[in-house]
């Protein structure tokens, strides 16, 4: 299983792994509390946008049924934004901690850092709660575990040739 105990001895690859997994932290927060974006969707608010919602896959299926009344990369960008807004979490954990090379690990930690970023949203009025924003980037989450376990496979033989 690919990790970063096996770049132990590689002090840079391993740095390299941290420094990019902060980066990707940075770039999120930036994105999710300060970017103008944030500024569109709390003020840009119309019938398709609301405080909160707490109903699952409603936002979505808006989102799905607006298809051609609203700016279709409107619709993409927030649908897959959200997935893969959280795929390189899903990635970095396994790779970085042993304990998220779990998958229950790793899923629970997306989706309390998704509801952090949620209730955070909420709270300091950048953005709304939404229900379907958890299981969007509770999807990319285990999107990015998927590819991490890809890569454990499709790396590992070239690894351990290197032994």
């Amino acid at each position: 299983m690919l990790s970063l105990l096996q770049f132990k001895g590689n002090k840079f690859v391993s740095g390299l792994c941290y420094v990019l997994f902060l980066v990707y932290i940075g770039i999120a927060s930036i994105l999710l509390f300060f970017s103008s974006y944030r500024k569109t969707v709390r003020y840009g608010e119309n019938e398709y946008f609301t405080e909160y919602n707490l109903i699952p896959f409603d936002t979505i299926m808006r989102y799905i049924n607006a298809t051609g009344t609203i700016n279709t990369s409107i619709v993409v960008t927030n649908l897959a934004g959200n997935i893969l807004a959280f795929m390189p979490l899903g990635f970095f954990l396994p790779l970085l901690f042993k304990r998220y090379m779990k998958f229950w690990n790793t899923t629970l930690l997306v989706i309390l850092a998704t509801l952090t970023v949620e209730c955070l949203q909420y709270f300091f009025r950048v953005g709304s709660f939404d229900v379907d924003d958890l299981i969007l980037n509770t999807v990319g989450g285990i999107f990015g575990f998927g590819v991490f376990k890809l890569l454990s496979v499709v790396l590992k033989p070239l690894l351990a040739t290197k032994d």
